[in-house]
């Protein structure tokens, strides 16, 4: 296999949906220091057609089969198969790329288990911004991380949440606070909507002491996210507003777009931002 100081970094990706795909696809069509080794999907035989379609000629295959394809694994699955493609990657020493970083909350172990392979864990920034200050501002002391997440309310649909909760959306007149408590907790109850906010409690200041509100919003089109920071070192907010994927409108557009810049970092001569 080759390091990231070689030429070329080979990619399996695991999950061909709203994030996936488009990645997919862009290794395709050429991403220098990468090639796009394989690929796993629920469904081989609507994966392999949606790939020829699309002129990608690449194996799909197992889950546990891409860590023996590729240096590097994107994760790009339901929450419950994450064990499945996180462990064979990491136990081969490779690294690593989950977008379902509330999966990731759940299973810390990894961690040490990544420590032990020589293998590496990197989260992308997915749909928020301002990762790289709350980072940063975690070399010091942060006081207080809260995160306001604002949907429109089919993009909250499914959440276990809201079914477990009694919570119906239909109708939605006006704005409705739907969860108010930890990143933990909103990691568990909504794990297709906000790995946002377990991304942020990773590089900031763990997952419970990170405090997060959803809301259902029928007024807006976008998926909305605030983060307010308070540290020693910095006062800082962040809003960004994200167009929500025609595919799956609990995923935002930029979502794909932050794993080929994650990508990119990886093999490239030169990048800006910690």
């Amino acid at each position: 296999m080759a390091s990231c100081a070689d030429k070329t970094l080979s990619v399996a990706i695991g999950g061909l949906g709203a994030i996936g795909f488009p990645v997919a696809r862009r290794l395709a069509q050429g991403l220098p220091g990468f090639r796009l080794a394989a690929v796993a999907a629920r469904d081989p035989a609507r994966a392999e057609a949606r790939l020829a379609a699309a002129g990608i000629a690449v194996p799909v295959v197992p889950l546990a089969e891409l860590a023996r394809r590729a240096d590097i694994i994107v994760e790009c699955l339901p929450a419950g198969q994450f064990r499945a493609i996180a462990e064979p990657a990491i136990a081969g020493g490779r690294i690593f790329v989950p977008l379902s970083a509330g999966a990731l909350l759940e299973y810390v172990d990894l961690v040490e288990r990544a420590r032990e392979a020589g293998a590496r864990i990197i989260v992308p920034t997915g749909a928020l911004l301002g990762l790289d200050a709350v980072r940063a501002a975690a070399e010091g002391e942060i006081r207080s991380v809260k995160m306001t997440t604002r949907k429109p309310p089919h993009g909250l649909a499914g959440a276990p949440y809201l079914a477990e909760h009694g919570i119906s959306l239909e109708q939605l007149a006006a704005p409705l606070k739907v969860f108010d408590g930890t990143a933990r907790d909103g990691a568990r109850g909504f794990p297709e909507n906000v790995n946002v906010a377990a991304a942020l409690a990773l590089a900031g200041i763990g997952a419970e002491r990170t405090r997060l509100e959803v809301w259902a919003d029928p007024a807006l089109d976008r998926n909305t996210h605030l983060i307010e920071v308070d540290a020693d070192s910095a006062r800082f907010s962040m809003t960004i507003q994200n167009i929500p994927s025609a595919e799956n409108p609990r995923t935002g557009r930029l979502t794909p777009l932050s794993v080929i810049a994650c990508l990119r970092g990886l093999a490239g001569p030169f990048r800006a931002g910690s």
